[in-house]
């Protein structure tokens, strides 16, 4: 083992190590957080009865992936020397885990289920099916990533109630009214407001008006008590006097001031109702409207300037006192923000007409909630919201736990969190009622890991304020002790000065659980400095975006150049500052793999494929078969299209000119048309030839279109027009296949085809990434890379803003909710609602008001998303952004700050003077600014191209070589060892078919929260699905066939084989589906279950459901695997020319828990 370079927190992390303490650990970027993790995990299944006495919690499938594959790996890699400090100390864990595992009889590594690392949702889910009536769930629904329309439909059955619910009409009445009767803005409204509820829901239950009129006296009583905390007494009677001078003058000058409130001033104001104005006076005195501490005084403040020389030295006296008072008070930490903010405190009270509209609001929300969980069960399916919503009631409360509470209380031994500061209200909930039992001493621990410098996800949710709560006063009984990591494995030294000296000076200085400030931590790098310049900015000026589009590609260039295999990002804030630049790559022939960057509805493989799905499914609709016809698969040139439309025209004429009213229903559509033989008049002779291939092609769709579905319509006839032809990657036939994917989504969830629903749903989805890019090159928005890293990270476009946010319904505000929840009791918080303001008003005060609070939220999470950003970097890193030089009214160029809210203007205190530098050696005039503006608009104008992509005229489908017959594997291994089902009874095939379908739902779900109690609450689900097999409901058949499913699904989880069979694995697939060829012929196999395993071995395993009544079951197991073996074997030469891994095989037998297993070896 060689000698690795000293770690300085080396202590901290073997504390971290400690069972029988619990920890909240800070982990910085690149700090070795998962791994510290991995071996806190470790350490303590050393010590457990059973591995699931360990729950290890994730936000993603991919982190809780990596998580247990490499606990697995380090469980398998025992052989392996390790090479510093930090590796011996994870093998020296390793190795009292596997003599536990071996005391125990665990086998982890052949059973990796007991593990327990899973998703939060995950959990709520398991949850969920072990309570389902408790959860108020029942049978288990789909869960769906966007619910979007099922909101929508929820937000207009809630209107429509408008008719029939007299109580619920007066309030949307109200409602309509405050919002110009816009219904379809209420209607968005409400829907949105139902993907948020788990924030608002606990709230709308308490409508005291006197309550909430508390809490605005309160926060205008805490900010005047802050501003007397912080302002300097022993400038009070300076402060007076000048008062005193100056509300005189404004009165004397006839002036409407602020100030002139405090003229009788004689103490500083203090923090009683009626001393709002009077602080509202002195900021009015001492700060300009933006807050900033005045530079300049003259009559409109109460400082004229004196007519004779007398009352002019009296100005100066009074001005120069004014400044020296002004000079001390910046001295203060934030009291001129302190100051400030007295100017937006919310009034005392609602007036009557804000609290009839929020008593309105108040009063639709729980029925719209309703509405919505009608419309979750008339389709089946639920978000993850209501599934989250749906495990905390199957907990109970925490003074209230029910029996899954109790039992988890007894079950769980040891909790583990990753990523804590992610964190939401609803999560910090679950983890605290499954921690609600445990007490000081009694060896059970929580370990929290995360870094609230990167909480960067309050759009999902995350209150980053309930880390640093957790961290404060622990959770419940349980106390954490804090951990600070500080070591970067990651950044070379240069790039980690930089940041520390960089965000020391962004991140507030002191922390602040209900904003969510958190101060900046420094790291300490072990990698050496670089010669080369870490952090390199780069300015530019006056939008020049092509300029920075140029700079990015020189930097890619250079590094390509320097180390082909160094790994390259592109980050942005938002996809929209990326127009210059992925042009330009791609103009420049740079492969990259672009991460849910480019919309799916803008790749034009799919806007061929939605024109043709509008035309095949609304013939009337003209654009779109234009567009279908100027497609590439038919292409016709303008004049055909031209020809075609005139002929339309001419009909139309026709008709008027015949007597009869030219209407919608006389007029021929495009189709028509072109099944007449008189449009073809005016069409080339080439047109014409395009014109009978695609005729032919959509008329059999459209006769054949109620035969089948929308999908299989729309694919045969994208595929016989000869769309796979004209695509030019394999990325776009992947395109291609989401597009049929979530039109059959769509077709199957909402029962018909709704054009406005499935375009609003496919804009939501991204087109993949180039699949035969490398991934040296990656272009990505900061929060997809959040956890990733780079040798060179570019970030352009620093200078420009995010989108801006959509008004909420109701804004509301709650404070000291994290013991709200702990003590279960929402009264002990103090709470805020505000509607949204009456359109055409000026504005609601109280609503405003909480807009800034998270307004002033949004800017502490810009600085920690421009950390993670700059964290990214192993090697290099580049700041890329605009600002404006403008000549001011004497003609002199002028350097102007960057807009606020970009993160440009977060780090403009520390990069302010290269920017400068840079200005001050271009020589700019009135002229060249001019002509710099013109150079930019003329780029910016769109190139259009004339050129016309299309297939041949004379195109044709290849057809299949005639040679090749198609066979099932049935015919291919003859008569003798035919299928599993052919020699049985119907019984036992509709037996084997539900038993087949349940294992790849179970190995699907990768064996988590499965077990007895579920499967045997899925009787009559079972039922069903014989009778849909084609099963009688009646008699004993049905009856033992249930039997059957069930005891083959209650072994199969009880079995510890089975388990491994079932259980997570690496590059698992169930019911695989393969073509291929095999001795000259096509042949369609389908294995039930492939992965590939730990120790090494590609493993084809499939399912038998054979019974047998005999004695001698091996003996009939060893001729069941003699049966099957010749169909086993071909299953394994199929995939030995697909994976290069050695091949196991194994017949596995639910009914009797039997296994046969042969193949390669090692």
């Amino acid at each position: 083992m060689r000698e690795s370079t000293p770690i300085s927190d080396f202590a901290d992390r073997l504390r971290a190590l400690d069972p029988l303490h619990s920890f909240i650990v800070q982990a910085p970027a690149g700090s070795g957080k998962t791994e510290l993790l991995i071996q806190r995990y470790l350490a303590l299944l050393a010590r457990v009865t059973a591995p699931e006495e360990i729950i290890a919690i994730t936000f993603t499938n991919k982190a809780a992936t990596v998580m247990r594959e490499r606990v697995l790996k380090a469980l398998s890699s025992t052989n392996e020397i390790p090479k510093t400090d930090h590796e011996k100390l994870t093998q020296d864990l390793v190795e009292a885990v596997l003599q536990r595992d071996s005391q125990a009889g665990w086998h982890i590594i052949n059973n990796p289920t007991r593990l327990r690392i899973q998703t939060i949702d995950s959990l709520c889910a398991s949850l969920v099916r072990q309570m389902p009536i408790l959860s108020r769930f029942g049978s288990q629904p789909e869960i769906i990533k966007n619910a979007s329309n099922l909101y929508l439909q929820a937000a207009r059955a809630t209107i429509e109630l408008v008719e029939s619910d007299p109580a619920t009409a007066k309030d949307i009445r109200c409602l309509l009214e405050h919002l110009d009767n816009d219904v379809i803005k209420i209607e968005k409204l409400l829907a949105d407001m139902l993907s948020r509820r788990d924030q608002w829901l606990r709230y709308i239950y308490y409508k005291d008006r006197n309550r909430l009129e508390t809490t605005l006296k309160n926060i205008r009583r805490e900010a005047m008590s802050q501003l007397l905390s912080i302002y300097p007494l022993s400038t009070q009677d300076e402060l007076i006097k000048i008062i005193h001078y100056a509300a005189n003058n404004l009165i004397a000058d006839c002036k409407d001031s602020p100030l002139i409130t405090c003229k009788d001033l004689n103490l500083l104001p203090g923090n009683e109702e009626h001393d709002v104005s009077l602080w509202y006076g002195i900021a009015e005195l001492l700060l300009t409207k933006d807050g900033v501490w005045r530079k300049q005084y003259n009559r409109n403040n109460g400082f004229p300037a004196g007519k004779n020389k007398t009352e002019k030295e009296v100005a100066k006296t009074w001005k120069s006192r004014v400044f020296a008072l002004s000079a001390i008070l910046m001295e203060r930490d934030a009291l001129s923000q302190t100051l400030h903010d007295i100017r937006f405190l919310p009034p005392p009270t609602y007036t009557d007409a804000q609290w009839r509209v929020l008593r309105s609001i108040v009063r639709l929300l729980p029925i719209v909630v309703g509405q919505m969980k009608l419309v979750f069960q008339s389709y089946g399916q639920v978000d993850f919201t209501e599934v989250a919503q749906s495990a905390l009631r199957a907990l109970g409360e925490i003074n209230a736990p029910t029996d899954l509470a109790l039992t988890l209380d007894y079950k769980i031994q040891h909790l583990l969190v990753d990523e804590f500061q992610d964190t939401s209200i609803s999560q910090y909930e679950l983890i605290t009622k499954l921690t609600a039992g445990w007490e000081l001493g009694d060896g059970r621990s929580l370990f929290l890991v995360g870094d609230p410098m990167q909480s960067i996800y309050r759009f999902r949710e995350a209150e980053v304020g309930l880390f640093l709560r957790a961290r404060a006063e622990g959770i419940g009984n349980i106390v954490l002790q804090p951990i600070y990591l500080r070591t970067n494995f990651r950044s070379q030294h240069g790039i980690v000065d930089w940041i520390n000296n960089t965000f020391e000076k962004i991140m507030p200085r002191n922390e602040n659980i209900s904003t969510g400030a958190v101060p900046y931590t420094a790291s300490i790098s072990i990698h050496k400095k670089l010669i080369d310049a870490a952090v390199t900015v780069h300015p530019f000026f006056n939008d020049d975006h092509m300029a920075e589009a140029e700079k990015v590609i020189e930097i890619i260039m250079h590094v390509q150049r320097e180390n082909p295999l160094s790994t390259i990002a592109i980050l942005v804030r938002n996809r929209a500052h990326l127009y210059k630049i992925i042009p330009r790559i791609r103009e420049m022939k740079l492969r990259f793999r672009a991460i849910e960057i480019e919309k799916l509805d803008c790749q034009p493989v799919i806007q061929d494929l939605l024109v043709l799905t509008r035309a095949l499914t609304h013939l009337a609709d003209k654009l779109a078969w234009l567009a279908v016809l100027r497609a590439p698969w038919c292409g016709l040139i303008l004049s055909d299209l031209h020809a075609i439309v005139s002929m339309k025209t001419v009909y139309s004429s026709n008709v008027v000119s015949s007597g009869e009213e030219n209407t919608e229903e006389n007029e021929k559509t495009i189709w028509e048309l072109l099944n007449s033989e008189a449009v073809m008049t005016g069409v080339s002779i080439d047109g014409i030839t395009r014109l009978l291939r695609v005729r032919e092609v959509l008329s059999n769709c459209i006769d054949n279109s109620y035969r089948q579905s929308l999908r299989i319509t729309i694919e045969k006839a994208w595929i016989a027009l000869g769309g796979p032809a004209c695509i030019k990657s394999v990325t776009d036939l992947g395109n291609a296949a989401i597009y049929f994917d979530h039109l059959e989504t769509h077709e199957r969830t909402a029962n018909t085809y709704d054009i406005e629903v499935f375009e609003k749903e496919l804009a939501e989805l991204y087109a993949l990434p180039d699949l035969e890019e490398n991934g040296t090159l990656q272009i990505m928005t900061i929060h997809k890379a959040k956890g990733l890293e780079f040798d060179c990270v570019i970030m352009p476009g620093i200078d420009r803003l995010s989108r801006v946010k959509t008004k909420k319904l109701l804004a509301w505000m709650e404070r000291s909710h994290a013991q709200s929840l702990v003590d279960g009791n929402a009264r002990n918080i103090d709470l805020l609602l505000a509607p949204i303001q009456q359109i055409g008003s000026d504005g609601d005060s109280i609503y405003a008001f909480l807009e800034k609070l998270d307004a002033e939220k949004e800017d502490l999470e810009d600085g920690r998303l421009l950390y993670v950003a700059a964290t990214r970097a192993k090697r290099f890193l580049h700041l890329l952004g605009n600002t404006s030089l403008n000549a001011n009214q004497d003609g002199v160029i002028e350097l102007r700050p960057p807009i606020r809210r970009s993160l440009l203007s977060k780090l403009w205190p520390v990069i302010e003077n290269i920017y400068v530098e840079a200005a001050s050696k271009i020589m700019f005039s009135d002229t060249f600014l001019t002509a710099n503006r013109k150079k930019n608009e003329e780029l910016d104008e769109p190139q259009s191209s004339q050129l016309l992509c299309r297939l041949v005229s004379n195109w044709e489908m290849p057809m299949v070589p005639q040679q090749m017959e198609w066979h099932s594997l049935k015919n291919i291994v003859g008569t003798q060892n035919e299928i599993e089902f052919s020699w049985a009874g119907k019984t036992a095939r509709h037996i084997g078919s539900v038993v087949h379908r349940w294992l790849q739902r179970i190995a699907e779900d990768k064996i988590i929260g499965w077990n007895v109690s579920q499967i045997k609450a899925l009787h009559d689900t079972f039922r069903k699905n014989l009778i849909a097999c084609g099963m009688s409901n009646n008699g004993r058949d049905i009856e033992t066939a249930i039997t059957s499913v069930t005891t083959a699904l209650t072994y199969t989880v009880e079995d510890s084989l089975g388990r491994w069979i079932l259980g997570p694995q690496q590059d698992s697939h169930n019911e695989l589906c393969i073509t291929t060829v095999i001795d000259t012929e096509y042949v369609n196999l389908i294995i039930d279950r492939t992965f590939f395993s730990t120790d090494g071995f590609r493993w084809i395993i499939d399912y038998k459901t054979s019974s047998h009544e005999g004695p001698d079951i091996e003996k009939f197991l060893d001729h069941e695997q003699e049966r099957y073996r010749d169909q086993l074997d071909r299953y394994a030469k199929v995939m030995r020319t697909i994976y290069d891994q050695p091949v196991r095989l194994g017949l596995y037998f639910p009914l009797l828990k039997g296994w046969r297993e042969w193949g390669d070896k090692k």
